[in-house]
């Protein structure tokens, strides 16, 4: 019955979540498919690293974790990810090709 593995003996539910509803996020990792998504094979790549979402729902997981929903919208799937597999997508990277205004 002791076969549950944890990442850490750190408890993420006695602070707030780091992510917020509708945030845009990165995936720092390709996720594959653990057997608990539906409709897809074991091993099928569910986000790319890199792949940009936004979180849809914030769950738990082991009392321990804050499981954040994203959603991909290139992939067009929904998939729970830890704290640690997702990184935030600054606001000042999507205006850095922005042209600068000209001086007076």
């Amino acid at each position: 019955m002791n076969n549950i593995v944890r990442d850490s003996d750190v408890v993420e539910l006695s602070e707030p979540p780091v992510f917020s509803f509708g945030q845009k996020v990165r995936a720092n990792c390709t996720i594959r498919n653990d057997g608990t998504y539906r409709g897809k094979e074991i091993g099928d790549v569910l986000a790319k690293k890199g792949e940009v979402g936004y979180v849809v729902s914030i769950g738990t997981f082991l009392q321990q974790f804050y499981i954040y929903g994203v959603e991909y919208l290139e992939s067009g799937y929904r998939v729970g990810m830890k704290r640690k597999e997702l990184e935030p997508v600054d606001a000042c990277e999507e205006v850095d090709d922005l042209p600068l205004p000209e001086e007076s």
